[in-house]
C-alpha cells in the first residue's frame, strides 16, 4: 500500500499565537510528541496550518486569513480532505481558533426556538461546499473531530494536556464498558430507559433527578461510558433534572465544579442536553465567573471524547427520537470497537437514515451535535476476526491501515448515497386551515397554549430507475411537515436560564395530516 497521510491535524498557528503567545511553543512540541506517538500506532499524522499560503498551495487551497470566518474554514478543509483523502480530520482548538459553521436554525421562531444559528461541525465532513443551509450537509462522508481548547483563555496548559492525553491513551476491553453513568431528568425516564436499554441491556445505573442531585461519587462517576438526558441552559457548565411530574422545578443534576477530579480518564460522554456541547468563555459564565463548561472539564480530566450539542437540542418524553436517537447510536458504536470519529460519523448516517424523511427538528439535530476529542483514538479493543499473514509489526499495520481504508470507502459511498437520496424539508409555504385547526385541536389534548406555526414543504428526490413505481407513488410520500410551539412558560426569579419548549410535529401526506409527534427542549 503506498503511503499516504492517515491522519491530519489542522489548526490555525497564527490564531494560536495571538492567543498564547511565547506559551504557543509548549503547544507545539505537544502536536510533534502526538504526532510521534501516531506513527508508533501506525498512524502518518500531518499538521497542516490554515492560515500558512505555502502549506495549503500544496493542496491546491487558499490559506485562511479570518479565523473566525467558516467560509474561509470549510474550503481550507475541504481541500485537505480532497488532496490527501485522511482517514481522521482533527481540528485543533475551539471556534475561536477554527470557527464552527454557521448553519441556519430551520426551527428558528423568535417566541419559540429562538437560536437564529445552530453551530456545528458537521459541514467539516461533508463534500457539499460552503452553504448556511444545514440541509445541504445530510450526506457526512468524512471522519472529523474537534480538540478544543477553552475560548478565551490565553493559558497553554489546557491544551497543552487534552494534547498528551491523546498521545497517552491505551484502548481498554470490551468490558470497561459494560459499567455505565447515565442521569435523567424524571420527567424523562421513559425516554431514557429505552435510550439506557438499548445502549447498555439495562437500566440498573440509571440516576433520575429528583430525588437524587449533583453530588455523585467518584466510584458512582467511575465507569467509562457516561450518558445524560438533562436539561441544559447557555453559558452554564450544569446539568438540569426535572420532577416526573412536569412541575416547574429544576433541581441541578450535574455540576462541572464539583465532577472535576471525580470524573475517570477515558470517559466517552453522549449528552443530549441543551448546550450540553456549548464551547464558551469561561468569563461570561452565567452560574459561576470563570468556570468553564462541563465538555472542558470531563476533557480536562482525561476524557476520550464528548458528543453534545451546541444549541436547543430535542427529543420526546416517552420513545426516542432527535437527540435521543444520534447520541445513542454514537455510544453504541464506541463500544462495538469504533474510533471517536468513526463512530461519530456512522452515528450521523445511521441518524440520517432512520429519520428519512428527516423532520425539522431532525436537521437541527444532526447540524448541532459535534465530536470533542482526537477522532483516531479507539476507545475499546475489540477481538481481531482476521489476522495479517506477517505478523511483524510493520506488516500488521499495513493490514490495519488496507482495513480502516475499506471501512473508508463504504462509509464515503453511505454518505453520498444519503445526499443523493435524502428528501429534504425546506422552509415556505403555508399550513392548510384544515392542518391548523388539527394541530391545535391536538395541541389542547396534550395541554399546549398554541403559538406560532412555521410549515416545510418536503422536496423528494427523482425515484431511482430499479425503485418500483408503487414505492415511490407519490400519495404515499409526505409533502409538508408542520411545526407548531407551545407558548414557553415565563422564567422565574432566580431560576437557571432553561429552555422551556414543547413542539408539536405535523407530518401531511396527500394533504392530510397523518401523524403527530410531541417534543420537548433538552
Amino acid at each position: 500500500m503506498p503511503n499516504k497521510v492517515d491522519k491530519v491535524i489542522v489548526t490555525n498557528v497564527g490564531a494560536l499565537k495571538t492567543k498564547y503567545g511565547v506559551g504557543f511553543a509548549a503547544i507545539q512540541k505537544a502536536i510533534n510528541d502526538l504526532i510521534t506517538t501516531d506513527n508508533t500506532r501506525g498512524l502518518q499524522s500531518r499538521l497542516i496550518a490554515l492560515d500558512d499560503k505555502s502549506a495549503m498551495a500544496s493542496v491546491s487551497g487558499t490559506a485562511v486569513t479570518k479565523p473566525a470566518d467558516p467560509r474561509q474554514n470549510k474550503a481550507a478543509v475541504d481541500a485537505i480532505y480532497k488532496a490527501l483523502a485522511p482517514d481522521y480530520i482533527l481540528l485543533l482548538g475551539a471556534s475561536d481558533i477554527i470557527s464552527h459553521q454557521d448553519l441556519k436554525n430551520p426551527m428558528y421562531n423568535k417566541d419559540g426556538d429562538d437560536d437564529p444559528i445552530a453551530w456545528g461541525d458537521v459541514p467539516y465532513a461533508c463534500e457539499a461546499p460552503y452553504s448556511p443551509q444545514p440541509h445541504d450537509f445530510v450526506g457526512p462522508t468524512r471522519v472529523v473531530g474537534r480538540l478544543p481548547d477553552i475560548v478565551g483563555v490565553g493559558k497553554p496548559d489546557y491544551l497543552v494536556t487534552l494534547l498528551n492525553n491523546a498521545a497517552n491513551y491505551k484502548a481498554v476491553t470490551p468490558s470497561d464498558f459494560t459499567s455505565y453513568f447515565a442521569v435523567s431528568a424524571a420527567v424523562w425516564q421513559k425516554s431514557t430507559d429505552l435510550s439506557i436499554t438499548n445502549t447498555f441491556g439495562n437500566t440498573t445505573s440509571l440516576g433520575d433527578v429528583p430525588p437524587k442531585n449533583y453530588k455523585w461519587t467518584a466510584a458512582q462517576l467511575k465507569p467509562r461510558p457516561h450518558f445524560f438526558n438533562c436539561h441544559g441552559a447557555a453559558l452554564d457548565s450544569r446539568f438540569f433534572g426535572q420532577p416526573a411530574s412536569g412541575a416547574q422545578q429544576y433541581p441541578v443534576a450535574f455540576n462541572a465544579a464539583w465532577a472535576d477530579g471525580k470524573v475517570p480518564a477515558g470517559a466517552v460522554v453522549a449528552a443530549e442536553c441543551c448546550y450540553g456541547g456549548q464551547l464558551f468563555d469561561p468569563a461570561k459564565n452565567g452560574f459561576k465567573v470563570g468556570e468553564p463548561g462541563i465538555c472542558n472539564i470531563y476533557l480536562k480530566n482525561g476524557g476520550w471524547g464528548f458528543f453534545g450539542s451546541t444549541t436547543i437540542a430535542y427529543g420526546p418524553s416517552e420513545g426516542n427520537g432527535q437527540a435521543d436517537l444520534i447520541c445513542q447510536f454514537f455510544l453504541q458504536r464506541v463500544m462495538a470497537g469504533a474510533s471517536l470519529g468513526r463512530a461519530a460519523l456512522e452515528a450521523r448516517q445511521k441518524f440520517v437514515a432512520t429519520a428519512t424523511p428527516p423532520d425539522p427538528s431532525d436537521i437541527k439535530t444532526l447540524a448541532q451535535y459535534n465530536l470533542y476529542g482526537d477522532p483516531s483514538l479507539t476507545p475499546v479493543d475489540m477481538p481481531q476476526t482476521s489476522a495479517p499473514t506477517n505478523t511483524k509489526a510493520v506488516a500488521m499495520k499495513v493490514a490495519q491501515r488496507s482495513d480502516r481504508a475499506d471501512r473508508r470507502r463504504v462509509l464515503f459511498r453511505h454518505g453520498i448515497s444519503l445526499e443523493e437520496h435524502t428528501p429534504i424539508p425546506r422552509r415556505g409555504g403555508k399550513t392548510r386551515p384544515a392542518i391548523l385547526n388539527a394541530l391545535r385541536k391536538k395541541a389542547r389534548e396534550f395541554g399546549i397554549e398554541p403559538s406560532e406555526v412555521l410549515a416545510f414543504a418536503v422536496r423528494h428526490h427523482a425515484r431511482p430507475k430499479a425503485m418500483p413505481k408503487a414505492l415511490a407513488a407519490e400519495k404515499s410520500l409526505a409533502t409538508a411537515y408542520h411545526v407548531l410551539f407551545g407558548k414557553r412558560p415565563e422564567r422565574k426569579r432566580d431560576e437557571p436560564n432553561i429552555v422551556k419548549l414543547v413542539a408539536l410535529i405535523g407530518k401531511e401526506v396527500d394533504g392530510e395530516l397523518v401523524s403527530v409527534s410531541k417534543i420537548h427542549s433538552r
